[in-house]
């Protein structure tokens, strides 16, 4: 039996969609919910970073920008060496609905880990997206 590869969710935002756009695609945005300090350059093979206050930073690849409905990169797997060539994707699909926006992440390439790192991973960013989406979504309650 293999890994699960993939981890979706799916929240709904009282924001519109270039507010949640704005939210997940600039380094001010990005460092009010998800990183403590962020940087993005955005465009397909842009650079990206995201400090944590756990010390770690994050070096993303901006994958998909189809503004202001699809946003994609990939990212470092958090245990494994810097010069590893393993990533996860994550993309965000932005919908407009009544109440503001439909928002779903998914990120996928679990599958590829070791046995040792994949549970670990993969549990700690289900529950890393779940904390994250409530972060982004009292965020934008705020702003």
């Amino acid at each position: 039996m293999g890994f699960p590869d993939r981890i979706e969710r799916t929240v709904q935002i009282a924001a519109p969609p270039d507010k949640v756009w704005a939210a997940l695609t600039t380094a001010e945005g990005l460092s009010a919910w998800f990183g403590d300090d962020a940087a993005i350059d955005l465009h397909p093979g842009g650079p990206a970073r995201m400090r944590f206050a756990n010390g770690f930073t994050n070096h993303l690849r901006v994958e998909r920008v189809e503004e202001p409905t699809v946003f994609g990169f990939t990212w470092q797997i958090y245990g494994l060496p810097d010069n590893d060539p393993r990533r996860t994707y994550v993309e965000f699909t932005l919908e407009p609905i009544d109440a503001g926006t439909r928002l779903t992440v998914v990120e996928t390439g679990f599958a590829q880990l070791p046995d040792g790192t994949h549970r670990t991973e993969y549990d700690a960013h289900i529950q890393g997206w779940t904390s994250e989406l409530s972060e982004l979504i009292d965020f934008l309650d705020a702003a």
